[in-house]
């Protein structure tokens, strides 16, 4: 098994619609916590963080940390969503990375698309 596991419910967005990403840490040496990038790209928009583990985010956030000590059993699990009307397909890049001390030890990318 590798380092770090990400998922995502779907790789196919839509306006509006929950995205769910599950993501899991095997690393047998000390870490801070997972990052969360994500980028629409040829495009300005962003993606919004709702929640981690079941807690609320209050404010809109487009990177999001989850520190390792909120994380039960080296795992977390993170809702958004994009909510800009799409005029065409944009491909929707998530890169998920283990830090430790500032640093980042491995890191997972998946492409999603969003659109109408």
């Amino acid at each position: 098994m590798k380092d770090l596991e990400f998922k995502l419910n779907s790789t196919n967005i839509h306006p509006n619609s929950e995205i769910k990403g599950m993501i899991s840490v095997s690393y047998p040496g000390r870490y801070d916590g997972v990052v969360i990038n994500t980028q629409i790209l040829d495009s300005n928009e962003h993606i919004i963080y709702k929640s981690y583990n079941g807690k609320k985010i209050s404010q809109n956030v487009s990177r999001l940390f989850i520190n390792k000590d909120v994380m039960p059993d080296d795992k977390a699990e993170f809702t958004a969503l994009i909510d800009f009307e799409p005029s065409q397909e944009y491909e929707v890049k998530f890169r998920v990375s283990i830090i430790e001390q500032h640093k980042e030890i491995e890191s997972q990318i998946i492409f999603a698309k969003y659109s109408v």
